[in-house]
């Protein structure tokens, strides 16, 4: 995926009301960007980062310039915008570089599916095997070299894997994949730290059948790729 037109740099001021932040570019302008990211963002959002932003054409949005990136001072690449990571794995899927998921020949996005209501982010097909969903989730927070996902309580996360372990049950393919958007993480983990409830569900979901992967993006101002495959630890 690259970004067109390019990315420009600007320096953080301050993240506030979950979805605005205020950089300062090179130029001395001070500019409001939309943060698209609900999440908490440890890590990602300290004043004095490099943030790498879009600009959009649309002439009616109210913020034109939309945060896709943070570099941190200790040289690590963070995408923030939660939007990506279906983006990023739709693109893998596509180009056949997930090695676990090949051989489909039918792609939907966003279907309806379980008993709560949910919409999986994918759903493949093929007529020799059963249907495949895949839920993805984004990993952005970073503990030296290790990923944990969620940085917040997630109760709509604790659903999404009821239903992956209902699809499990029904014989058919649940997957829940982890997009890892941040350059340091080498290896991923379920934040019992912050979510016990998600950690244990996510062990019990395993043990049912859900097949768990993380996959890291490469990560530039330029472009980003998912490009390898990480160790999970759960």
């Amino acid at each position: 995926m690259k970004f067109i037109p390019a990315l420009q740099p600007a320096t953080l001021i301050q993240r506030y009301k979950r979805f605005l932040a205020d950089v300062v570019t090179p130029a001395g302008e001070t500019l409001t960007l939309h943060c698209p990211n609900t999440g908490a963002m440890t890590g990602c959002a300290t004043p004095g980062d490099t943030v790498w932003y879009s600009t959009s054409s649309n002439p009616k949005r109210k913020y034109a310039h939309t945060w896709e990136i943070t570099e941190t001072r200790q040289g690590a690449f963070i995408c923030v915008n939660t939007l990506r990571a279906n983006m990023l794995v739709k693109e893998a899927l596509t180009d056949n570089r997930l090695p676990e998921l090949v051989g489909y020949t039918a792609m939907k996005g966003e279907v309806k599916y379980g008993d709560e209501g949910s919409r999986i982010d994918f759903m493949l097909q093929a007529e020799d095997r059963p249907e495949c969903y895949i839920e993805v989730k984004s990993v952005t927070l970073a503990e030296q070299e290790k990923g944990y996902f969620p940085d917040a309580v997630t109760l709509r996360g604790q659903k999404h894997l009821r239903e992956l372990i209902s699809v499990a049950a029904a014989g058919k393919r649940a997957v829940l994949l982890f997009a890892v958007l941040h350059s340091a993480i080498e290896r991923f983990s379920p934040a019992r730290h912050i979510d016990p409830k998600y950690a244990q569900l996510l062990h019990e979901a395993q043990k049912q059948g859900v097949e768990v992967f993380a996959w890291k993006a490469e990560l530039s101002a330029e472009s980003m790729t998912l490009r390898s495959a990480l160790p999970v630890v759960l």
